[in-house]
C-alpha cells in the first residue's frame, strides 16, 4: 500500500458505451407441447398465460414471456355477446396507453399499421408477446426478431403452410414516436422468403418500391410484439381491417372457428393456447448496454517506490536494499479508487505484482463497469 494517494484528473479517465448482443432461440416445441403444457402458467384472472422454458412449479424454470390477447372498443369483434369482452378491451387499451399514448384529445391512440400515427388503418385486433426481461435485457436488437407461423388451414396440421414475420429494415427504419421508445413495423414473408404484398399497394416504412404488407410491431426497448390478429385472415376476409395474408382463413381449433371467432367465442388464455400451436420459432438477438469508465492510474518514476506494509521495514531498514547505496524496490500488487474523503471505493487486483523503483514507470488501466 502506498503512504500517498494520487489525485486523477479529468485526463485520466474515459467513458466508454458498448452494446453486447445473445441469440435467443425459441423453439415452437417448447411453447406448444414439449412438457405437455406444465411449462404454460394461466392464472385466476384469465387476462393473460405466462410461458416457462421448463414446468413452472420446477425451480429450474425460467420465465420467457407472456401472452395475451385484446382488441380496441371500436373493433367489429367488439361486443356485449363476446366472451370477456370488458376484459379485451381493458388488455388492448392498456397495452394501447403505454406502447402508443394519447392523442390531443387525452384519448387512448389505437395501434397504427404503418406506425404514423396520423391515420390510415389501425391494428384494432391483437395479440400481445411481452417478452421476459430475463432474454430481452436492455432491448431487442434492430433488425433481429423472427417469428415463423404455421398458417395452414386445418388447424391439426398448422404448419404445412408457414409465413415468417420480421422486422425487415428495423435497423434503418425505426419510429420514435412511441412513449416505450422505439419501435419497427413486422412485415410478412412466404416460407421462402418472399414479402407478402400490402393489400392497399402502398409503399411502407421507407423501403423503396416496398409493398411489403406489414402485420404488427415490434418495441424494441420495452421487449413487446404486437402481432395483428388478421395474420391468420385471408385477404377478402380481412381486407377492410388490417390487411391479410391467405387465400383462406385459418381454422383456430377443432370447433371450426376462424381467428374473428376465435376472439369473440374463446377466453383470452383460450385465444393464446391457439396462437401457441401455431408459432414455430421464435428468435432474436438481445442488447444489454455496458457502461464503463476507464481509469488510468499512472505511476510515475518518482512516487509509489515506498510502502507503508510494516514487512517493508526490518529494524527500521528496507529489507529490499541490500547495501545502503541500493534504490528502494516495491512490487505494486493492488490498485485502489477512494473518494474524496479517502475512502475505498473500488479495489482492482493485478494479474502479476509490477516492480517499481524510481528507474522506471508504467500506466495500470482500471476498468469499472457498470
Amino acid at each position: 500500500m502506498s503512504t500517498t494517494f494520487k489525485i486523477l484528473d479529468p485526463n485520466d479517465s474515459v467513458s466508454t458505451r458498448s452494446l453486447l448482443h445473445e441469440a435467443i432461440p425459441i423453439t415452437g416445441t417448447i411453447i406448444s407441447g414439449t412438457y405437455s403444457d406444465n411449462n404454460i402458467k394461466n392464472y385466476a384472472h384469465g387476462i393473460f398465460q405466462s410461458v416457462y422454458d421448463y414446468p413452472y412449479l420446477s425451480s429450474s424454470a425460467n420465465h420467457i414471456f407472456d401472452l395475451a390477447v385484446g382488441y380496441a372498443a371500436t373493433s367489429s369483434l367488439s361486443g356485449a355477446a363476446s366472451t370477456q369482452n370488458a376484459k379485451k378491451i381493458n388488455m388492448y387499451n392498456e397495452m394501447a396507453q403505454v406502447l402508443v399514448g394519447f392523442d390531443e384529445t387525452n384519448k387512448v391512440r389505437l395501434f397504427d399499421k404503418d406506425g404514423d400515427l396520423t391515420g390510415g388503418t389501425k391494428n384494432e385486433a391483437a395479440f400481445f408477446i411481452n417478452f421476459a426481461r430475463l432474454i430481452s435485457k436492455d432491448e431487442i436488437k434492430k433488425g433481429s426478431f423472427t417469428l415463423e407461423l404455421g398458417v395452414n388451414t386445418a388447424s391439426a396440421t398448422p404448419f404445412r403452410k408457414r409465413v415468417t414475420v420480421k422486422d425487415t429494415n428495423g435497423s434503418n427504419n425505426y419510429k420514435i414516436n412511441s412513449p416505450a421508445g422505439e419501435y419497427g413495423l413486422l412485415y410478412v414473408s412466404n416460407s421462402s422468403g418472399i414479402p407478402h404484398l400490402s393489400a392497399d399497394g402502398r409503399p411502407l416504412n421507407g423501403i423503396t418500391g416496398s409493398t411489403q404488407m406489414p402485420v404488427g410491431l415490434l418495441y424494441y426497448q420495452a421487449g413487446i410484439a404486437v402481432l395483428s390478429a388478421s395474420v391468420f385472415a385471408s385477404g377478402s376476409d380481412s381486407a377492410t381491417r388490417t390487411g391479410g395474408v391467405l387465400s383462406a382463413s385459418c381454422v383456430m381449433n377443432s370447433s371450426g372457428d376462424t381467428i374473428d371467432a376465435l376472439l369473440t367465442g374463446s377466453s383470452i388464455t383460450g385465444a393464446c393456447d391457439r396462437l401457441r400451436s401455431r408459432i414455430s420459432n421464435i428468435s432474436f438477438n438481445n442488447t444489454t448496454e455496458l457502461n464503463s469508465t476507464i481509469y488510468f492510474c499512472r505511476a510515475n518514476h518518482g512516487e509509489f517506490n515506498y510502502s507503508s506494509n510494516p514487512t517493508y521495514l526490518s529494524a527500521s531498514k528496507l529489507v529490499v536494499k541490500n547495501n545502503a547505496y541500493d534504490v528502494p524496490v516495491t512490487y505494486a500488487t493492488t490498485v485502489g479508487l477512494y473518494s474524496d474523503a479517502n475512502e475505498l471505493l473500488a479495489v482492482a487486483k493485478l494479474s502479476e505484482p509490477l516492480k517499481k523503483d524510481p528507474s522506471n514507470e508504467f500506466t495500470v488501466r482500471v476498468r469499472l463497469d457498470y
